[in-house]
């Protein structure tokens, strides 16, 4: 792991993480219940950009990591059930 609760940009990144060739900007959401929604549905455009900008952000402070595979998730706590999904930014 490169880092957690990690502040770029003037927004916050839950997890950032390093496997081999692949880094991965993960957002964490996690709900008791889903008697209000599910936590995927909490992950709005706006909190995407957000991540986007401090994505970008952080790998201008980190120019070795530029030439890795980036991808975007989304892990999603509902009780004690995990989803880890990919997602588009």
């Amino acid at each position: 792991m490169l880092g957690a609760n990690v502040w770029a940009g003037g927004h916050e990144l839950d997890l950032i993480v390093r496997r081999g060739r692949r880094l991965v900007f993960c957002e964490v959401k996690g709900k008791a219940t889903t008697a209000y929604g599910h936590p995927l549905e909490m992950v709005t455009p706006e909190k995407r950009r957000r991540v986007r900008l401090a994505a970008e952000t952080w790998l201008a402070r980190h120019p070795e990591c530029r030439t890795l595979d980036c991808r975007f998730e989304v892990v999603a706590i509902e009780g004690r059930r995990l989803e880890r999904v990919s997602v588009e930014l």
